[in-house]
Order: structure tokens, then sequence, then C-alpha cells
């Protein structure tokens, strides 16, 4: 029988949809829109501009920073790298630099898992390209923004990160909206590729609109002795988000580690979770998950998979629900396979206790200020092995994200 292409997949999966998460009419969304021109420099995007990418750790100035991508609706506006045996370009000046590259597209997700990877490879607007060379460590991040401006849109993006064997990478991406919009759709695939002995933490901030749909389809696969650490963040109105990455460790002794921030205010939609086959002696995963609700619904999910003797696993999922109208549903989920696995999961949903609240209102605070004390606390996750730089980013993030819900 003759091979099935890629493109052929695709076409196969435009109208399935996907098995988690409410249904998008994909045609609702305008595919076209107008071409931005290539900038020399972030510091020359307009004022606006800079203020919305910085929410989302974004930094027009670029300090501390080994190289930049910016995406503009369907426009490349902006990639470089500066710092030597790191590279920065969009996936299709990439596929047409590196014959090579084709034998990563759709290995860590699949074309056909829903009409929405479908999309991003019929109707793919470019996306970043990533990579550390062999040996290369980062001295500071790399950081992509994904920026629409135009209402109705919908963008469609193929994300590549190669941490070849024994680099290191960081990376800091964040997604945002101009003020005008309201409304659009956000496709984003993104494949992660973690070789032996490398090392790659992604830092994702989200700053939508209350009538935005998200669509991330992430796959990452991890060799010998590699480490990925996955940090999301989503603390702003969003009308539906869901995504469920997956990692594979493939590898001996290879390590994932998710961690997630979720604040979900009134009329917010939000599915997130993340999954982790643990395919090889000695590999180890950890999922931590932290979420609030503000009248907002959310799902979170947590999946690990021991499919050999030797691995170890942790899942954690903590809520917070804040208003009457808000909802957190946990789903925890081990599955292990043969013996001699080691997995362990804990989960708890509720509310502030009362007798916290007059615990500090007794020391001095008042209530919005002991309220926020709490949720500081809440949301502090210990992230082990991030760099410093990147933990302050983080944190400036929550605390963005919060002040403007009024929580922090």
């Amino acid at each position: 029988m003759p091979k099935v292409t890629i493109q052929e997949k695709a076409r196969d999966a435009e109208k399935k949809p996907a098995a988690i998460g409410p249904d998008i009419d994909l045609a609702a969304y305008s595919g076209q829109v107008e071409e931005h021109g290539e900038i020399q420099r972030l510091t020359g995007l307009t004022d606006e501009v800079k203020e919305r990418a910085v929410t989302v750790g974004i930094d027009a100035e670029e300090a501390c920073r080994a190289g930049s991508f910016f995406q503009m609706d369907h426009s490349v506006i902006f990639s470089s790298a500066y710092q030597g045996g790191l590279e920065v370009m969009s996936t299709t000046e990439a596929l047409k630099k590196y014959e090579w590259l084709k034998d990563y597209w759709w290995k860590a997700v699949q074309v056909d898992a829903d009409k929405y990877t479908a999309q991003a490879e019929l109707k793919q607007h470019h996306g970043y390209f990533l990579r550390a060379l062999p040996g290369s460590k980062a001295e500071f991040p790399l950081q992509a923004c994904l920026y629409m401006t135009q209402e109705g849109m919908a963008q469609n993006v193929h994300n590549i990160i190669i941490a070849e064997e024994g680099s290191e990478l960081h990376i800091i991406t964040g997604c945002t909206t101009a003020q005008s919009v309201k409304s659009g759709l956000h496709v984003g695939v993104s494949e992660f590729y973690v070789k032996k002995n490398a090392k790659v933490t992604f830092t994702m901030i989200h700053n939508w609109a209350e009538n935005v749909a998200v669509r991330p389809r992430t796959g990452t696969i991890v060799e010998e002795n590699g480490v990925f650490m996955s940090n999301y963040i989503c603390m702003r109105p969003v009308k539906t988000l869901q995504t469920y990455p997956a990692a594979y460790c493939i590898g001996e002794n290879a390590t994932v580690r998710y961690n997630t921030i979720l604040l979900a205010p009134e009329g917010s939609n939000m599915d997130v979770g993340s999954k982790v086959y643990l395919r090889a002696k000695g590999s180890r995963a950890e999922v931590v998950a932290r979420a609030i609700t503000k009248g907002g619904a959310i799902v979170t999910r947590g999946n690990l998979i021991g499919e050999v003797p030797g691995i170890k696993a942790h899942l954690e999922c903590r809520g917070l629900i804040l208003s009457e109208r808000g909802s957190i549903l946990a789903i925890p989920e081990l599955d292990g396979r043969v013996s001699g696995v080691d997995m362990s999961h804990e989960a708890a949903v509720g509310k502030i206790a009362e007798e916290e609240i007059q615990y500090l209102m007794a020391r001095g605070l008042t209530g919005d200020e002991a309220t926020a004390a709490i949720v500081r606390g809440f949301l502090d996750i210990e992230i082990k092995g991030l760099p410093a730089h990147l933990k302050e980013e983080i944190k400036k993030a929550v605390e963005m994200g919060g002040k403007e819900e009024r929580l922090l």
C-alpha cells in the first residue's frame, strides 16, 4: 500500500473533534490578516505592544536574554540569537535551511490527533525554531512571543525545540493579544526533543482576552539523562483553554517536571493537564498544579504511566474556590503497567479556612490583605533546579496576574 503523507493524514482529521474540551467552529475565525514588516530590534515595537509583551515575560530591551523571536499575527517580525551555539528562527525558515528537520516534524505530536493539529499543518502560520547545539549551555534564556493584533483572527503555529546532546536551553515564551482584541483563536503545536544529557526549562505565560479560544498541542521526547522542566502560568481571562501536553521518557534516568499555575476569572473555562509516559529504567516525573477559581471553571488533569520497573513519579493538585460560581475538577490518574513502579498522588480542593483569615487579621491585616497573603503562599510552588532569573520571571508573572485580579 502507498504510504500516507502528513498532508493526507491532516486532511482526514480536519473535522475530528478533540477528545477533551468544548468543540470550536474553526470557520468562525479569519485566516486573512495584514502582513507586518520586520523590525531591526525589539525596541522598535510600539509602547502598547511592549506593555502587553512584558505581562507575559517578554522584555523588549532583551536584558539577560540569549535571543528573541517575535511573531505578530502571521508575520515573523524579529528573530535573532546572541550567544554562540544557539539558533533562533521561524520553523518555515528552518525547514528550508535543514533537510533533516523533516525527521522531527510531527514525531512528538500526531498530526491527526484532532482538527486543531490538522489545522496547524494545513494552515500553518510559521512558529519558532529554537536549538542548542551539542554541548552549548545557554547563559540566559531565549524569549519567544506569539502576539495577536486583529479581532477574530486564527493564528496556527508549529514550534520545534531541540536541545542537542549535552546542551542546556532555557526558554520564556509569552502569548498575548493587543488590548483591542477581544476574540480570536490560537492553535499552537510545540514539539520538544531533549537529547542525551541535555536540559530544557520551558516557561510559558499566557495573557489572552475574554473571548479568545486557545488550543496548544505539545509533545516532548526525553532521552538518556535528559531533563525537561515545564512551567505554565495563566492568570488572566480566556474563553476556553484546553491543553494536555505529553512527555515520553525514552532514555534511562530521564526526568520530567510539570508545574502549572491557573487562575480562572468568571467566564473563563480552563482544561489543563500533563501526561508523562515513563518508558525507561530510572526515569522520573513530577506533576504539580495550583488552581484558583474566582468564578470560572477549571479542570486540572494529571496522568502518570509507568511502563517499566524502577521508575518513580508523583502527582499533586491543589485547588482553591474563591467564588460560589466557580468550580474545580481534579482528575489525577496513576497507570502502573508492571510491578516495581513507585507512583503516588495527592489532590485537594476547597476554600480558604476562616480561621486562617481570622488568625492573620488578629495580627493587624485587613480581610483582603489576609486573603492575599494566603493566596500568595498557595501559589508559591517550589520549582527545583530552576535558574534564579527564571524564578524571578515566574514570580513577577504570578504577582502581575494576581494584582490584576486583585488577589495579591
